[in-house]
């Protein structure tokens, strides 16, 4: 029976129980796929990840929801770059992982702020059957079309596909009602991992706009806080001209409405970089069966 260490890490969170809950292996060498979902789906948090020594950057990384591996998570790197310069285990200053779609700069500040850069955006509008995506989130569609007319839907990229709903009010989105199913579907078809409701009508006056993120195709109903559908966004709000000036820095809010309030700091220039703060909440030791071997779990 082998046994790693493994954390559970609130991302995008100054403190803990809120912003969103990864799993980290800091060290998963020797974990095969079929073990490393098994460790994502016992730990249960929507992303997992794990890392290993590479030849091409300073660290491997591989992300598993508890259903399936997924190319990139924000709030996963986030925490793992966190906890590694606490642990001084990475110095502050600019470093390197290699994800499924290729090699990321990354970098964590002085006092503490890890920031990842994201694969190049990408941003395709589309036309959307606004009765059908009003009642998948459950949201009446004449708060979509208000904002529609001038922000359209699109699917954006920087790693992983979102499909971007603008709300006009927080009080729609806040009470939104989702069709899980619904949403599996109307994500499916626009080749999304998931869909990202925003809104400018935020709570924090000094926030860009409040979110919510539903993927249940990818076995996550709701992210409390999404770093990869955050760097989308902003690449999204430049491709469609959301602002005269688009600011330097947008503070994206999500989360409050499932109680775990998060805060995602998105830069979008030369390349798109999200970044936020991140706290360890459990720290332990997982028994992992060998591969041939049946056994549940033992935390």
């Amino acid at each position: 029976m082998d046994t790693y260490r493994t954390l559970l890490i609130d991302a995008f969170a100054a403190e803990p129980l809120a912003g969103n809950a990864a799993g980290l292996v800091p060290d998963a060498t020797g974990l095969d796929d079929d073990r490393m979902q098994a460790v994502a789906r016992e730990l249960g948090a929507s992303e997992t990840a794990f890392l290993t020594p590479d030849s091409d950057a300073d660290r491997r990384i591989r992300y598993f929801t508890p259903t399936q591996e997924v190319d990139l998570c924000g709030h996963a790197t986030v925490a793992a770059l966190a906890f590694l310069h606490e642990a001084d285990a990475l110095d502050a200053g600019a470093g390197s992982l290699r994800t499924n779609v290729g090699v990321l700069d990354v970098e964590v500040t002085a006092d503490g702020v890890a920031w990842m850069t994201q694969d190049d955006p990408s941003v395709e509008t589309v036309d959307v059957d606004y009765a059908r995506v009003g009642e998948a989130l459950g949201v009446d569609p004449a708060a979509l079309r208000d904002v529609g007319a001038d922000l359209p839907a699109a699917v954006a990229s920087t790693g992983l596909p979102f499909l971007m709903i603008p709300v006009n009010f927080l009080e729609h989105l806040g009470n939104a009602d989702p069709d899980m199913d619904a949403l599996a579907s109307l994500a499916a078809d626009h080749g999304a991992t998931g869909v990202y409701a925003f809104t400018f009508d935020a709570l924090a006056a000094d926030s860009t706009l409040h979110a919510r993120m539903f993927a249940p195709g990818a076995g996550v109903p709701e992210d409390p806080v999404t770093g990869t559908a955050s760097g989308a966004c902003g690449a999204y709000l430049r491709a469609v001209g959301a602002f005269d000036d688009l600011p330097d820095e947008m503070r994206f809010e999500q989360g409050h409405f499932v109680d775990r309030p998060g805060l995602v700091r998105v830069r979008v220039g030369d390349a798109v970089r999200v970044g936020g703060r991140a706290v360890t909440t459990l720290d332990g030791s997982l028994a992992v069966p060998p591969a041939d071997d049946d056994d549940i779990l033992e935390a």
